[in-house]
């Protein structure tokens, strides 16, 4: 009874002291304030949008911010606020989607690769770097040439793409602990491969991982804007931030505010990955070295 309590008391702490990492420094607290903020956005945005984010002739085109048009109007008369609340779902889902695929498919083989070794190891490598030589526009270009353009064929491409650079991280982590003494231990107990990879060097490569997915996500976040920019991914009359920036650059002297707060979105969207998951691979890191004393 005394060593579950111990054990309760030690998990508790555990909780609290990666809640706290956020507020111990000043880029955690801004990281996680800014992303709350983007999610309550991403969130809420739709059920606060004064008009449909489509219709057109709202009001007058190019019509500049007013209390009637917060962030005016688009060149079809469609209020550019309303565009901005409803632009930001996908911007978020799709690149997080892609990763976890990523993570699946290439994070898993990456691991069984440094930690078998051998002829799996050398397999794994020269597959990871024969998809890496491909340029990952083109293999954008050949996808969506072949299957169309939807929110699922952009998350399988984009995690194909992000596949072998996870698996060459998540390889190089598991080479760098796969010597450590718990996992000797683990295969004197006789305890499967996948129970090794999940129980023993998952939780020890933990830091290393997190801060290459936030990483990724936010690359993510970069190259699914490119794509809907460049008319990849979201289409007409979409209000996605992406391609609202690409739609509303022609008439930027005019109306500057439609391209400047959907760039503004994007930028903070990835600076908020960037800076919790920095805040999240320290702390990991550092009670992971205070558990080897």
């Amino acid at each position: 009874m005394l060593v579950e309590n111990v054990e309760d008391i030690q998990g508790t702490v555990r909780r609290k002291s990666v809640f706290a990492a956020f507020f111990d420094s000043r880029q955690g607290q801004f990281g996680i304030v800014l992303g709350l903020a983007i999610v309550g956005l991403v969130l809420a945005g739709p059920h606060l949008a004064p008009y449909d984010p489509n219709s057109i002739n709202v009001g007058p085109p190019l019509a500049p911010p007013s209390s009637q048009f917060l962030f005016g109007t688009d060149n079809l008369g469609r209020d550019v606020f309303s565009r901005f609340l409803h632009g930001g779902r996908n911007l978020l889902l799709i690149p997080v989607a892609s990763v976890l695929l990523a993570l699946l498919i290439g994070g898993l083989p990456g691991m069984l690769a440094g930690y078998r070794g051998g002829w799996t190891d050398i397999a794994c490598s020269r597959l990871f770097d024969a998809l890496m030589t491909l340029p990952p526009l083109l293999i954008v270009l050949v996808v969506i040439d072949a299957a169309g353009a939807s929110d699922l064929v952009l998350i399988v491409t984009v995690g194909v793409v992000f596949a072998p650079r996870v698996g060459r991280v998540a390889r190089g982590a598991v080479q760098g602990v796969v010597t450590m003494s718990y996992v000797a231990a683990a295969e004197a107990r006789g305890e499967s491969v996948v129970a090794i990879l999940i129980r023993e060097i998952a939780p020890n490569i933990a830091g290393p991982m997190i801060a290459d997915i936030a990483l990724r996500v936010s690359y993510g976040v970069i190259f699914v804007a490119t794509l809907n920019f460049l008319g990849l991914g979201a289409q007409p009359p979409s209000p996605d931030w992406g391609l609202s920036v690409a739609s509303s650059r022609v008439f930027l002297s005019a109306q500057p505010i439609a391209t400047l707060a959907p760039a503004v979105a994007i930028a903070a969207v990835a600076v908020a990955f960037n800076l919790c998951a920095d805040t999240l691979s320290k702390h990991l890191t550092r009670e992971r070295a205070g558990t080897m004393l």
